[in-house]
């Protein structure tokens, strides 16, 4: 028995991939964490947690008022709907008359 068939060498070598496939991996992260870090300073703010609170604040702020605009346009609608509604009723009534 050769030592590439023996049981032990070819786990040897299958564990040798692996270990070469996680390296490359993180190698792979460590860039990406470099690259995030680096790209940090161009966000707007610096970052931190009260940027974050205030940015928070404001998206709020936009949603109430966006929330406000579309129940305001929901009711226009209503309102449209209904005027139709009506018109459709008096156009259905007046050929009938006819």
């Amino acid at each position: 028995m050769s030592n590439d068939e023996r049981p032990e060498f070819q786990a040897l070598a299958r564990l040798e991939e692996t270990i070469q496939a996680l390296t490359e991996e993180l190698s792979h992260w460590r860039r990406r964490a470099h690259q995030a870090e680096a790209d940090r300073p161009n966000l707007s703010g610096d970052g931190s947690l009260v940027d974050g609170r205030a940015r928070v604040r404001e998206l709020e702020g936009e949603n109430q008022e966006l929330r406000h605009r579309i129940e305001h346009a929901k009711n226009r609608v209503t309102e449209l709907m209904t005027r139709l509604r009506f018109l459709e009723e008096q156009m259905i009534t007046g050929d009938s008359r006819r």
